[in-house]
């Protein structure tokens, strides 16, 4: 006999078929989080992680209370570690492993997921660019679920704590090119392996530099076609020099061609026309 069979929380409370840790009170219809051990709580009342439940018979409460005092009784020098699951039985280890199955399930990031991974996913998985794009100013159906607010935060604290050891500004964070890499990196899934000192030094920056002339050609070809207007933007810098950015309009949109350096010059028209021209 499985320890499902016989933990007594089962007949009072109903698992959630599409969410395997969630757990809806047969009495009051409270739903909890966190598998049978915090339904468990519930029933029982008197506990920090779940409200208690105001209608469960007397004789109920003191089964599970029984319950769980005698699998603690059995299992004190057991523990078992998992986040935000205080557990302390064998029942409850069986819960864990449902918990991190259904995990791996919603997230893709179990080791089998990523071994059948093949050309197929990359035509059926839309580019990283698309899928920002798509969730612009979206709900996500997700994020009121309470292990993807935890992964989330975890995720979070990470980065942030990358980015003030490595000095990058804060609205580094407000870049589109920001929410790109984040999204093809949950494409990926868990175990990526992060860019090397030398990728990020020669491969991938002569990449970047070729999509780059490649645009630039583009726009050329625009220009060409179709005329185009010439920009000039001045600003000065905290060392109090006066830089004038050069730059290309066109249907396809602007272009930065250059930055001068203006601060020996006189600010005349006649003078942005030659640096421009």
């Amino acid at each position: 006999m499985t320890s499902k069979a016989i933990d007594p929380a089962h007949k009072y409370a109903t698992r959630n078929p599409t969410c395997l840790y969630k757990f809806t009170c047969n009495f009051c219809g409270k739903e909890t989080t966190g598998g049978v051990f915090r339904a468990k709580e519930h029933l029982i009342g008197g506990r920090r992680n779940a409200k208690s439940c105001p209608k469960v018979p007397s004789e109920v409460k003191k089964e599970i209370e029984e319950y769980m005092a005698g699998k603690k009784h059995a299992k004190e020098d057991e523990k078992i570690t998992f986040e935000n699951l205080g557990s302390d039985s064998e029942e409850d280890l069986g819960e864990i492993e449902i918990l991190q199955k259904s995990l791996k399930k919603t997230s893709g990031t179990s080791t089998s997921n990523q071994k059948m991974k093949g050309p197929l996913d990359l035509l059926l998985r839309p580019h990283p660019e698309k899928m920002v794009k798509k969730r612009k100013g979206q709900t996500r159906l997700d994020e009121n679920d309470a292990v993807k607010k935890e992964l989330r935060a975890r995720a979070c604290t990470t980065f942030a704590r990358w980015m003030y050891d490595a000095g990058i500004p804060f609205n580094a964070v407000n870049y589109n090119s920001f929410d790109t890499a984040i999204e093809a990196i949950g494409q990926y899934g868990s175990g990526m392996k992060p860019p090397t000192y030398h990728e990020v030094r020669v491969p991938l920056l002569k990449k970047e530099v070729d999509t780059a002339r490649k645009i630039m050609a583009e726009h050329k070809n625009e220009c060409e076609a179709n005329g185009c207007s010439i920009m000039s933007d001045g600003w000065t810098n905290k060392n109090q020099r006066t830089l004038i950015n050069i730059l290309v309009n066109c249907p396809k949109g602007s272009f930065f061609i250059e930055s001068i350096d203006a601060s020996s010059y006189s600010k005349t028209g006649q003078k942005v026309y030659e640096l421009v021209c």
